[in-house]
């Protein structure tokens, strides 16, 4: 990984049918169908629509064997109509139902959560070391005729970790960690290596953005150490509808594309699938401009981890909060109401505006209670910032740094997902005292939500309830997108909590297990409740789910 100029990791080149992925492939784009994967029809005509808007591979749940058959009548409607997109099979609990797509499709994802292990139940099981190892033999045992039968028929593998569904083996070793997600996909990537299967990407995912960072930086250093170069899958899950979905799929995919990190997304989002495609280009966009870009000349400071970087804190100077949170600052005059009220408005006397490309060349020349607004005209501004903000740390400056920067000449969406991915680099990276987000399509009140929600996608300042919903697919029990309204529309203004809206049980308690309350679909007109990780309300018909949610959080005393 490259921390301030940008440079793609090298990797293996997988062949997914046609389309390669790696190597000197451009970074792809995806999405996943949510309709049933049995109504044909419905499926071809939404795999069209996504391919429409960008999409150059789909993918489609198979929770069943007929599902995994049914693929092969959907490639085939999609190929009469001229559509050559490969397919992919997603596949949790079913082996059975992996061997039978791996005949039909392109691509077939397994989890290794759930491909030999059953799902997490979160007991603690305990497991002697030779008990360990039998495990791992079990899985090759099962892994290997699997990976056979890719090979013969052409097939390449996905090999998905998420962080809501490691199996209890993983948990009682590693517990719900990233280093335990990493772990659960080395397991399967050195049974691949020793089999010689190397049509294989990665990854490994989790809907709290900082998690997913780190862990896929753990990952990466894990197979540079055992010299393995496989292509990486990128997102982030249950990522929410909305701006907020935007925001936080830009925040955490953003920051490892510009690390070089990443060649294939797809962002998450609980809409229509095809409205995942334009964020998603966008995004890849955005970062390929910095190909080529002038050199940085930044030094890294002696200990820096750029895995897990601590967090460089500025002096708390007169005019900021004292508990350490960022602040934001108004690019001008604001009025808002609520919990997103600015700090500070950008002409106030205490800031001091720098540039980063003078900070490297020349340190920084300011009072030490200064408020040092720090902004980048570099095409790769946030790898500018990163070498700035190392600077200060090499020279012993700690005056509170504000990351700014201006968007002009695009649209709302774009300055914010531009936002997101270069503040998101700098905050990803360890630094930032505070935001200052600017633009000509950007008026100040929603320059400041901006920053507000990159904020809390960081995990840094939170201002409003954070929906953690599952994008959707053939395995949803419900309404997905009018559901995540009407919870919406009841628990918006509870600032602080973190409820999840997910549409099954394969990853829904997992996922959201970060989540403070969370809304699951069991069955045809059925929902559970959750509060954290512990099922409280079962089997609740769907027309009364919600206002239960409400009665268990004003029963808990967090209704405000």
């Amino acid at each position: 990984m490259s921390v301030f100029d940008y440079k793609r990791r090298p990797t293996t080149t997988v062949n997914v049918g046609s389309l390669t992925i790696g190597g000197d492939a451009p970074v792809r784009i995806q999405s996943m169908a949510s309709t049933s994967t049995m109504d044909t029809d419905g499926s071809v005509d939404q795999a069209e629509r996504i391919v429409e808007a960008g999409a150059e591979l789909v993918r489609f749940t198979a929770q069943g064997v007929r599902e995994a058959e049914n693929l092969g009548k959907i490639r085939g409607c999609l190929r009469e109509r001229g559509i050559e997109v490969p397919l992919v099979a997603d596949i949790h609990f079913n082996p059975r139902a992996a061997f039978e797509a791996a005949r039909r499709v392109e691509k077939v994802r397994i989890n290794p959560g759930n491909f030999v292990d059953p799902g997490r139940t979160f007991k603690k099981i305990e497991f002697t070391d030779e008990e360990y190892a039998c495990e791992l033999r079990r899985i090759e045992d099962a892994l290997v005729p699997f990976l056979d039968l890719c090979r013969e028929n052409g097939t390449a593998i996905r090999i998905g970790v998420n962080h809501g569904s490691l199996s209890d083996r993983i948990m009682s070793r590693y517990g719900d960690t990233p280093a335990g997600m990493v772990e659960s996909a080395m397991e399967f990537l050195r049974v691949c290596r020793r089999h010689d299967f190397n049509d294989v990407v990665i990854s490994i995912k989790a809907s709290n953005v900082t998690v997913m960072v780190e862990t896929v930086r753990r990952l990466v250093k894990a197979m540079n150490q055992e010299d393995m170069a496989y292509p990486l899958h990128l997102g982030v899950t249950e990522a929410g509808d909305g701006e907020d979905g935007r925001i936080k799929s830009a925040v955490g995919i953003g920051t490892l594309l510009a690390e070089g990190v990443g060649d294939t997304i797809r962002v998450s989002l609980s809409e229509d699938p095809e409205c995942e495609l334009p964020v998603a280009r966008a995004i890849v966009d955005y970062i390929s401009k910095r190909e080529g870009a002038s050199p940085i000349n930044g030094r890294l400071i002696e200990g820096y981890d750029p895995v897990a970087p601590q967090r460089r804190r500025g002096h708390r100077t007169p005019g900021m909060p004292a508990d350490g949170v960022p602040v934001v600052v108004a690019p001008g005059a604001v009025d808002v109401s609520g919990d997103m009220q600015p700090d500070l408005v950008a002409d106030d006397e205490r800031l001091v505006r720098v540039k980063a490309a003078d900070v490297i060349a020349n340190g920084l020349k300011a009072e030490r209670d200064a408020i040092v607004v720090m902004d980048s005209d570099h095409v790769n501004r946030s790898g500018e910032m990163l070498a700035a903000f190392h600077r200060l740390m090499e020279d012993g400056v700690d005056n509170p740094v504000v990351v700014a920067a201006r968007y002009d000449g695009l649209t709302a969406e774009e300055a914010s997902l531009r936002a997101a991915i270069d503040c998101g680099v700098v905050l990803m990276g360890g630094f930032g005292d505070g935001l200052l987000i600017e633009g000509d399509s950007l008026p100040a009140a929603d320059a400041v939500r901006v920053a507000f929600a990159i904020l809390q996608s960081a995990r840094m300042r939170f201002s409003h309830t954070e929906f953690i919903s599952c994008p959707g697919c053939g395995r949803t029990l419900f309404d997905l997108q009018s559901t995540l309204a009407e919870v919406k529309r009841a628990t918006s203004h509870l600032k602080g909590l973190k409820i999840g809206v997910m549409g099954c049980i394969v990853n829904g308690p997992g996922e959201m297990a970060d989540a403070d309350y969370g809304y699951v679909g069991a069955g045809i007109g059925k929902v559970s409740l959750y509060r954290g990780k512990e099922c409280v309300e079962k089997n609740i018909p769907t027309s009364e789910a919600v206002g239960r949610l409400v009665e268990l959080i004003k029963a808990d005393g967090l209704w405000k």
